[in-house]
Order: structure tokens, then sequence, then C-alpha cells
């Protein structure tokens, strides 16, 4: 026996050691992510800056614990180590996909999609299905958290409150990419539980508590930060508590993360993410936006008129029965004439009228008491009180304090008024009720009438002209005028109406030239005296019987004039079409047409004379002045214009005269429009008069002369080093210096004669032996203040006494002034320029002298002034004018004419 034994233990350590010897297979790591795609579930829709939606597991096979990812989804990012979080607000509406990026220990970039779902719960269901994601192996699932739920083991005694367990996920030692079984939903706690406190509410658990002694912790929020100590974990166990009641309004969910720790050899697992949701309870009651509500309710409201609505809400859980809210009126006050008289709907809080019967005389105000009960109207509840207040509603018609109503208003005024009627009305003043609109129903079918109210005062409508009215189309205006409210009659009323008698004003209008635009053609050479159109004007005062005359306006050349009876205009001076104010071929005059009222009134038309071109004008040759080499010279191009149209202008034709013959060469380019000018011989430097004779396509030419300066060069380029005098300018400049030199002999002669006088001795006008009186002039004028007492006022008084005589000699600002023609740049032009301008300024009515009326003041018979001859010596007596003799020789003649001397002696 003991031999067997022996024999059975040296074969079990012969196997034992060749079991040894036999080499154990490492698995091989593969760098990479631990899941072929990543999934994160979250219970909001809206996540916030910062929030973490998890661990990105990633291994390069090597000793590194930070790597670098990239997101290509701009709202997340990961951390170096793999965590994974929003990095901008975002709304998931059911799901979000992207990519994450890593790169291994030989660059080689890896990548792993991702997807963020939007994972809602429903109220009382504590546990959610699992989800999967296959991958293109039937055995290899791809899950999106690295825990999962396990409720199979390790199942608690009965006295224990089933809670899940959830368990660190499985990795094999060497391999760092994890397999996932199944996703853990978030657990889920109500609000307000009685406990008792602590409250289990899970268990966590690590795959080496078989082997290890396994430590377990929480961080985050709710745990080791705010809110701190809501959750906490037993250490050994792995028991999750809550410590105290939750609060679903204060906080909705709560996300930390469970540790697991072996005793002596540091972290065991991965930190596992954990999600509470705090289940909602019926714990708020509807509260109404305000405790009171106010409306209004007109007195004539028919059944279903709305009136007002109100709105509660609910602090729970929206979108189930916890904060559903249904409405109900709980009492009416008062209940008269008929309760209910009014009705809610319960879902929208509409208060509508439910029967007739309304009445703001008797009832004018009535109070609601309305409910607002959660659970479908079976819950909690609250109550708000809506006050209505009863308004005025039309039953009243607005009716004019007139039956009818006359007025007048002058023709052809726009926006003139023409009346202001008054309405008065039994309904609330200042209400929509009360308020009157006007409107002409009738006797106004072409809209020359309009009808309004002011802000200040709606029971007043006025009426006004919207068109011009016309005496001689009609002179009188019956309209028929209606009034009613700003809102429907709440009865039936008869609308109220009045007459309106408008009787038109006639005024004195204008002639009207017919038509308004008057064109004519006519050639430019039209004789003097010639008819050139007779435009005449119309009276539209038919029944005055005016007669209509006729004047120029305006005329800038002075070309026309018009007969003053008939509108007839003739040529008065010949028409240029070439001139300064025929602008395209078309002169423009403006005729005037008055009519003979004691207030002329004068309307004008405007004449527009085409003319038609004559071959009036030679053409003319642009360039006054050359410059060339006297040798092999390069010819020169002389432009040709004419002023008269195409048919009397190119092609022209040139030749040379005088002396020019010999020594220049002229001839017409190819388009015969330009003249090609060459020396013929050499000539020496000097300037040089070259006459052309330039004729057009009919013959009518033109003598020009054209100024030749020739340099003393060679070639195509000009260059002149000092001018010579020619032959012809020698007698010129000699008269010159002669002219200057007899000036200053004059000069000096008449110096010479200026000396002599100077030295001439004075003669004395007066002689020493000569006896003369001396006169002192003392500044005295007239008897003293004796004659201040004179009224120059007398002097006027013949312009004062006539004041139907005035004087106007003011500048006439009512007549345009004709335009001038600017000075030309070709001499040749001057005296049609001055012709022209002298035309002009005979015409010009701003140019002075003035036509003016000039009234002098009358001194003639019948004058207030007088006659000067009134005026003479005094005749207080004889006066004694011996005294003369006395004053000298200078007297004698006065002392012998008044002094009675030789003449009276004889006498």
């Amino acid at each position: 026996m003991m031999t067997a034994w022996v024999t059975v233990w040296g074969i079990l350590i012969v196997l034992f050691q060749a079991s040894a010897l036999v080499p154990t297979e490492k698995p091989t790591c593969v760098p990479g992510f631990q899941s072929d795609m990543l999934v994160y579930q979250v219970v909001r829709k809206h996540l916030r800056l910062g929030t973490r939606l998890g661990k990105v597991g990633f291994s390069d096979c090597t000793e590194r614990r930070a790597f670098p990812f990239h997101s290509d989804d701009g709202h997340f990012t990961v951390q170096t180590d793999g965590m994974l979080k929003v990095k901008r607000p975002i709304d998931i509406h059911r799901h979000r996909e992207f990519t994450i990026h890593s790169w291994d220990s030989e660059g080689h970039r890896i990548s792993v999609p991702v997807r963020v779902v939007h994972h809602g719960h429903r109220h009382g269901k504590h546990h959610h299905d699992v989800e999967r994601h296959h991958g293109e192996r039937e055995h290899h699932n791809h899950l999106h958290r690295h825990t999962k739920v396990d409720s199979a083991e390790n199942t608690e005694s009965t006295t224990d409150q089933q809670v899940p367990i959830l368990q660190f996920a499985k990795s094999v030692e060497g391999l760092r990419r994890r397999k996932r079984d199944w996703v853990i939903p978030p657990l889920s706690v109500p609000e307000n539980s009685r406990g008792p406190y602590p409250l289990k509410v899970a268990q966590i658990r690590s795959s080496e508590d078989k082997v290890k002694k396994i430590y377990y912790s929480i961080t985050g929020p709710g745990a080791t930060e705010a809110p701190k100590g809501i959750f906490t974990i037993d250490r050994d166990s792995g028991n999750l508590y809550v410590t105290q009641p939750l609060d679903r309004e204060a906080k909705e969910s709560y996300m930390f993360e469970a540790h697991a720790v072996a005793d002596g050899a540091g972290t065991a697992e991965q930190p596992m993410e954990i999600i509470v949701n705090v289940i909602d309870q019926n714990d708020n009651k509807p509260v109404f936006a305000q405790s009171t509500f106010l409306g209004e309710v007109a007195e004539s409201s028919p059944g279903g008129s709305t009136v007002i609505k109100i709105e509660a809400t609910d602090l729970d859980e929206p979108n189930n029965d916890n904060s559903d809210i249904r409405y109900r009126i709980q009492s009416q006050d008062p209940t008269l004439p008929s309760d209910p008289l009014f009705a809610i709907n319960p879902i929208t809080g509409v208060i509508r009228v439910n029967a007739g019967g309304l009445d703001r005389e008797k009832y004018p105000k009535y109070t609601l008491v309305v409910r607002a009960a959660d659970m479908r109207g079976e819950g909690l509840s609250g109550e708000a009180k809506v006050i209505l207040t009863v308004t005025d509603s039309n039953d009243n018609a607005p009716a004019f304090t007139q039956p009818a109503y006359e007025a007048s208003v002058e023709e052809n005024k726009i926006d003139a008024h023409v009346i202001t009627m008054s309405v008065t009305d039994g309904d609330e003043p200042l209400s929509a009720a009360w308020n009157a609109v006007f409107t002409i129903v009738a006797g106004d079918p072409g809209g020359l009438f309009t009808v309004k109210t002011t802000e200040s005062n709606k029971h007043e409508g006025i009426i006004s002209t919207a068109k011009a009215l016309d005496f001689e189309r009609s002179t009188q205006h019956t309209l028929l005028v209606a009034v009613v409210n700003e809102v429907p009659f709440a009865i039936p009323l008869l609308t109220a109406t009045t007459t309106v008698v408008v009787t038109v004003v006639d005024v004195n209008e204008a002639p009207i030239f017919n038509p308004i635009e008057k064109q004519v053609s006519k050639r430019e050479d039209l004789a003097v005296g010639s008819e050139v159109v007779q435009y005449t004007a119309s009276d539209p005062d038919t029944a005055r019987k005016q007669i209509v005359t006729y004047r120029i306006i305006r005329d800038p050349a002075g070309w026309l004039s018009v007969a003053k009876d008939t509108g007839l205009i003739k040529v008065k001076s010949l028409m240029d079409r070439e001139g300064s104010f025929v602008k395209d071929n078309k002169y423009t005059a403006l005729i005037g047409a008055s009519d003979n009222d004691d207030v002329p009134a004068t309307g004008t038309g405007t004449l527009i004379i085409q003319l038609e071109d004559v071959n009036d004008n030679a053409p003319t040759i642009e360039e006054r002045s050359i410059r060339l080499c006297h040798k092999d010279s390069a010819p020169q191009l002389l432009s040709v214009t004419d002023k008269d149209g195409p048919g009397f202008a190119a092609p022209y034709s040139v030749s040379l005269h005088g002396p020019s013959k010999t020594n220049w060469t002229a001839r017409m380019n190819d388009s015969k429009t330009g003249i090609v000018l060459n020396l013929a011989t050499v000539l020496d430097s000097g300037e040089y008069t070259v006459v052309l004779r330039v004729a057009d396509n009919q013959g009518m030419a033109q003598d020009s002369t054209v100024l030749a300066t020739v340099c003393d060069c060679t070639g195509e380029e000009v260059t002149c080093k000092g001018r010579a005098v020619a032959g012809s300018e020698l007698p010129v400049i000699l008269g010159i210096l002669g002219g200057i030199l007899l000036l200053l002999m004059l000069v000096l002669l008449l110096l010479f004669f200026a000396r002599r006088r100077r030295g001439e001795q004075k003669v004395p006008l007066l002689q020493e032996d000569d006896i003369r009186d001396n006169v002192y002039y003392y500044d005295e004028e007239g008897g003293g203040e004796d004659d201040q007492d004179y009224d120059l006022g007398v002097l006027h008084r013949g312009l004062d006494n006539r004041p139907e005589v005035f004087r106007n000699d003011v500048v006439p600002n009512f007549m345009p002034a004709p335009q001038y023609r600017p000075r030309p740049a070709n001499p040749e032009e001057i005296g049609n320029f001055i012709d022209d301008n002298l035309k002009a300024a005979d015409n010009d009515p701003t140019a002075p002298p003035y036509d003016s009326l000039l009234v002098f003041d009358y001194e003639g018979g019948g004058s207030d002034a007088g006659s000067i001859s009134t005026l003479n010596s005094s005749s207080s007596g004889d006066q004694d004018y011996n005294c003369l003799n006395e004053w000298g020789p200078r007297f004698k003649k006065l002392a012998d004419m008044y002094g009675g001397g030789e003449d009276d002696d004889m006498l």
C-alpha cells in the first residue's frame, strides 16, 4: 500500500516538472484603442463646458501613460490622460458622431469612431436595456463604457435591499485593449426618499477582489466635490450609499468616478464613471404667474369670445404627470345673470364668454377664482383670482349736430379747408365706440374731396379739397357724408348722414398755351420779318370773355418778335444755327400770354425752333502757328473745321496765295479733313506768314493765315537756337525805335519849358499902391433862429398827394438774363463775338439803365410850395446905402445903384 502511494506521488511530481518545462505562451500586445468604437451615453441634451464624458483607453505597448489625442469635432477635446471633455457647449439631438486620433510609438496614426448618445429615461423605470454594438465578428462586442452590470454575482442576504452591482471591466495582463460585455445604465434614485439614511443604492466590485484585498473610493461632484458628502462608499465592501434625501429641482443628476486600489499593489482597476439620475416625485404644486389677473370683456360680446389667458407653472419634471396641469373655474362673483357666465379651457387656460347677458350698467365687474392642479387635475393645486371689467359696447350711433351744411371754396386749390362738421355720441367718451369715422358716400365720383378727423377731436369731421376744383366745369358740388364709430355697432343701429353743399368760387386763371411746348423747323437764314409760327393761348375763364395779349418773356439772342394781339411770331434779327444760344440745333424761347383782368394772370409757353443748316460759314484752320526746320522739315498737319453741318463741310480743298506759293506746298490729306503743309525751299530762320485759302464742298472759301517759325535745324526734331528777324519785319522794328526816340525828345522839351517858367519873375496881381478893403468871412447865414420854422416837407406834398404815381426803377428780377457768348480763341471770330454780344446786351432787361418811371415834385401853378417870386426884400422902410461909398472902389457901383448918388441928383 505504501509502495502504491509512493508511485502515485512520483508520477505527479514528474508531470508537474514536465509542465513547468513547457513555456507559457504570452499574449501579443497590439497598439491601439481599447475598443473599435466608443459610445458615451448622456442623460442631458445640453452639455456644458467642461463636462466629462469618460476615459478613452489607448496603449502603444510601452510604459507611457500620456498620449497626444485629437478630435475632429471642435466641441470635444481629449486630455493626455485620455479624459474626454466638452470643449464648447453643445446640444445632443439623439446622437453625435466624430473621430478621435492618436499616434503610437512609431508615429503611426490610429483612429477610433466615437458616438455620444442622449439616453432619456421614463418616470418609475429604474433599469434600462443593455445596448450592444456588434462588430464584424459576432463573438466580439464593442461597448462604450469600462463598466458593466453584473446582478447575478454576490447575491446579498434577504435582509438587504436588492441593488445593482457595478463590476470593473476585465482586462488580460499585457493586453491593453478591453473587451466589453454590456452597457451600464445610469443609477436612478428617487427624490425625497424617507430613508433610512445612509441608503444603499449600488455595490461596486472588482474582479481582483478574489485574489487581492481591494479598497474602494469615489471622487467627483456629490462625493469629494461640491455638493460634498451626498454619496459615500464603504471602503472594504464597495457599497455605495446616499446620505440624505435628494432634490431633483436642485440637481437632477450626479456624475462621479469609482476607484479600486489593491492592498500594497497600487491601482487595481481603471476609474469607473458612475451617473446617478434623480427620479422626480410630485413635490411641487402649480404656481400662477401672478396672484390676480386683470382683464376686460365687452358687454355685448357673443358666446365663445376670448377674454383672457392665464398660465401656471410646475417645477416638477416636464412632460410627465407631475407637471401636467389642468385648469378649472371654482367660483364666479356675481353669479348673475347666469352661472357659469365664463368658461376656461382646462389645458390652455384661455377664458371665454360662455353665455350672453353681459350688461355694463348692471354688473360692471366679475371676479373668478381659478384652480390649477397637476397630475392632470388630480394632484397638487394652486389658485388665483381673475378680475374682469365689463367695458362699454357700441350701442349708440353718432349723430350730426346739423342736418345740412353749406360752404364755398376757391377753384384750383388743393388741400383747402372747406368745412368742419360736428357729431355727438352717447357711448363712453374717448373710447373706440365713441370716436367717429366720417365717409363721403355720394356726390364725389371724381374724388375731389376728402374728409378726416384730427387726433385731438374725434368728433369733428374736416372736409378738404383733394384735387383742384374747376369753376368752368362745375360751380357746385353736393356731398352726402356718413358717420360711424371705430368699432362696429354692437346692435343694429341706423347710420347718420348729412348733406354738404360746396359752392366753387371763380378766380382769374392764366391763359393756357396749346401745346405747352411747340416745336417748328425753320432755315437759319430766314429773312428778317418772316413768319415763324403763330403760337396762341386760350383763356380758361370762358365766362369772363377776357382778351389775351402776347409778349416775349425770354429770347436769349433777340431773334424773335411776337404780335401783341395775334401771337404771330416773326424773325426780328437773323438767326444763326451756329450761335452760342443754340443747343443741338434747337433755339428755345419763352412766350407769355396775359389776360386783361384787373389783376392780370400770365401763362407761358415754350417755343422750340429747329434750325435747318445753310452754308453760311467758311472752313477755318485750327492751328494758328507752327514750328519747323528749314532743311528736311517734317510735313505739318493742319486741322480744318467748319461750323456748318456735315452737308456743308468736308471734303475740303486748299490753295496757297501770295508769296506763300513760292516757298510752301499745301495739299489735303487722304480724308480731305486736314491740310499737309511743307516747305518747298530752304528758308532763312525766322517767322513767315503763310496764307491758305480753304473751301468746303460747296465752294465757300476763306483765307486763313498761319504763322510759321522756321528754325536753323535739320530734320523732324525742331530746335530754335535764336530767332533771326525776317526782312518783312525790319521796318516795323525801326518804326518802334523811332517812336521811342521821339517820345524821349518830347519829354526833354517839356522839362526845358518848365524850367524857363520857373525862372520868370511873377508880377503881383495887385500893385502896392492899390488900396483895397479886406473882406472878412463870418459863419452866419440868414436871419438866425427865425428861419428854422420853415417846413421843408412842403416840397414833397405834390408826390404825397398822388398815391397813384409810383417809381419803379429796380432790376426786373422776373425776367431771365440772356447768355453772353464767351470770348473765342480764334482771333478771326472777334467780329462775330462783338456782334452777338451787342445783340444780347441790347435785349438784356437786367442791364442798366432800367426802364423806369421817374417822378419829380411839381412846383408850378397850384403847388403847395408856392412861388419863389413871392420872396422879396423887407418892406419895413427905406434903408441908407450911402455907407457903401466908404467900402472902397469895389463897392462904388453898388453905392451908385442904391446909395442915391449922382443919378438921383440928376432927377
